[in-house]
């Protein structure tokens, strides 16, 4: 970063939330460029071992990016990965000619990975053999450091005075090959992160936070690959419109005949069966072919082919018996939600109020949001079952073993002890 940026940069980041001062925003923000152009993409093993070789050379962090094809292929993996270090440069490598990047990761691991919005990334990171042991999260640190807008375009330009380019974040960047522009917006993603990474390292540790942001990038660094969703086929979108256990069955049925069929393709699951036509066919349970072709979703743009398979699904869920018909979808454990509790439980009502009410004022003075100072889950839990003795240390040891981490436990703990003596 110049002198010029450096200025510009502490300037925006000590004004309200982030935000340039007025004179900034009105002033014209340059478009940023790669500074080295766009490097050629490397898709085969000796491209790979040259970048490989060169980001072990190089040196301090590395920023990190991936691009996946979400709502176009099935699952989420990576279909491009960007990476920029002091004295590589820019790397931008298909995991499609190269599905194993494991070389790369561990002449990295040792390494502070800098990432935008961490969690997203990682997943799609892990399947190709890259893991970070560290890492700083720009998105993250701009939460904790109270800017108003996390995004990365929006990070970049009240923070370094920069305008990056926008309109292919939603692209199908499973496309090869990848267009000219598309490849210019993927190198800019990790052009200025290492100097976003700087900027908001000294304003955190200027609001005394900067503990608190490497206590949460080690939680995510740390974290376990989260394990399958349970019955995911609840999660389709209209679900609360479905209130019979039969028609809970139909979507369980077309669910799963489209997962399999997405899966064999390689494409999004809403592009072969929309969520909507999978509630309208579980509202109906349509006895045959003709029936469904009547309903929204499943019209004459589809084949006959197509029809039959989603009837066949539907009959399956018509032919079961009632013992094996799904449950209605119940929380296994954790407290009810929030509307129930001043008829289930009205103390436990008059806990969670107080506890809202104080952690909201305390996120405000604290300014950042309310769930990176606890999350609303943690609260609910220790408002609804109380520790035994509600003591600070109980209070602490509770919010602890829900993965609080302890900057949290110590800014909360005093709020939620207070809290837990609310009456109704």
């Amino acid at each position: 970063m110049t002198d010029a940026q450096e200025t510009a940069a502490e300037t925006a980041l000590r004004t309200t939330g982030g935000a340039p001062p007025d004179d900034v925003v009105s002033a014209p923000i340059p478009l940023l460029e790669p500074r080295e152009g766009i490097p050629p993409v490397v898709a085969d093993a000796e491209s790979l071992a040259s970048v490989v070789a060169a980001f072990a050379a190089g040196t301090g962090p590395v920023a990190v990016d991936a691009e996946r094809a979400s709502g176009y292929r099935y699952g989420q993996r990576a279909y491009l990965v960007q990476l920029r270090r002091a004295g590589a440069g820019t790397a931008l490598v298909d995991p499609v000619g190269c599905p194993d990047l494991s070389a790369l990761g561990e002449v990295l691991a040792d390494t502070e990975w800098i990432l935008h919005a961490a969690t997203q990334d990682l997943p799609c990171l892990r399947e190709i053999g890259m893991v970070p042991s560290r890492l700083f999260d720009t998105e993250l640190a701009g939460r904790l450091a109270g800017f108003p807008r996390v995004g990365l375009g929006a990070m970049v330009e009240s923070v370094l005075g920069y305008a990056l380019e926008k309109g292919h974040s939603a692209v199908d960047w499973s496309t090869r090959p990848l267009p000219e522009p598309w490849l210019r917006y993927a190198a800019l993603d990790v052009e200025l992160l290492v100097d976003l990474r700087d900027a908001l390292e000294k304003e955190l540790d200027r609001q005394g936070k900067l503990d608190w942001a490497h206590q949460e990038f080690d939680a995510i660094a740390a974290a376990p690959p989260a394990p399958p969703r349970k019955d995911p086929w609840r999660r389709t979108s209209g679900m609360h419109k479905v209130r019979r256990r039969r028609q809970m069955a139909v979507v369980r049925e077309l669910w799963t005949a489209r997962d399999k069929v997405a899966q064999r393709r390689d494409v999004s699951p809403g592009k072969v069966l929309s969520d909507a036509a999978i509630v309208e066919a579980a509202l109906a349970v349509p006895a045959n072919v003709h029936a469904l072709t009547a309903l929204p979703g499943f019209g004459h743009r589809m084949g006959r082919r197509q029809l039959e398979q989603w009837q066949a699904a539907v009959d399956r869920a018509r032919a079961l018996s009632d013992a094996e018909l799904p449950q209605p979808g119940q929380q296994v454990q954790g407290p009810p939600p929030p509307r129930a509790w001043a008829d289930k439980d009205p103390e436990a009502a008059a806990r969670l109020a107080a506890a809202r009410t104080a952690v909201s004022e305390l996120a405000e003075r604290l300014n950042l949001p309310q769930e990176n100072l606890v999350t609303p889950d943690s609260v609910r839990r220790v408002c609804w079952e109380p520790p035994a003795e509600r003591t600070p240390d109980a209070v602490a040891a509770a919010l602890t073993a829900l993965g609080a981490r302890p900057w949290q436990v110590e800014q909360v703990t005093p709020l939620l002890t207070r809290a837990l003596e609310a009456r109704a």
